[in-house]
């Protein structure tokens, strides 16, 4: 069961999913407090649905306000590199990018990226949460 769960930690690793951050936060993790990285993840998932919903309704107003748009993803940015999340982070700075030069288009299809990413980032992570509780 460890030996899965190295696996797979390792896995979202190699896939780009994770990047050194995620390491940072596991050096804070002791025995005193066991579970913090998978609390510290539970938290970014918790703010970002939040921030998810404001740029769906951001997106729905028109005109479209750019510069809401990019400050909404900026703190999607920030808290997504805090928990070393490497593909939501790339995602989050082509929406970014979209926002910089007006492109609804393109903040729309690269919006439906950033959600796709965190969704699949959310699944590895659980799956790997759950393989590590269960090899203690």
């Amino acid at each position: 069961m460890e030996r899965q769960a190295a696996y797979l930690r390792n896995a979202l690793f190699d896939q780009g999913y994770l990047d050194e951050q995620f390491l940072q936060l596991e050096d804070l993790q002791d025995e005193a407090n066991p579970h913090f990285v998978e609390e510290v993840v539970k938290l970014f998932y918790t703010d970002s649905v939040r921030l998810i919903q404001s740029i769906e309704l951001t997106l729905k107003n028109t005109p479209w306000d750019f510069e809401k748009l990019d400050n909404i993803m900026h703190q999607f940015k920030g808290s997504s590199s805090s928990i070393g999340a490497k593909k939501v982070k790339k995602e989050c700075s082509q929406f970014q990018e979209y926002c910089n030069v007006g492109n609804v288009e393109g903040c729309i299809r690269e919006f439906q990226e950033v959600k796709q990413e965190h969704a699949a980032l959310k699944r590895k992570l659980e799956n790997y949460f759950q393989l590590a509780r269960e090899a203690r």
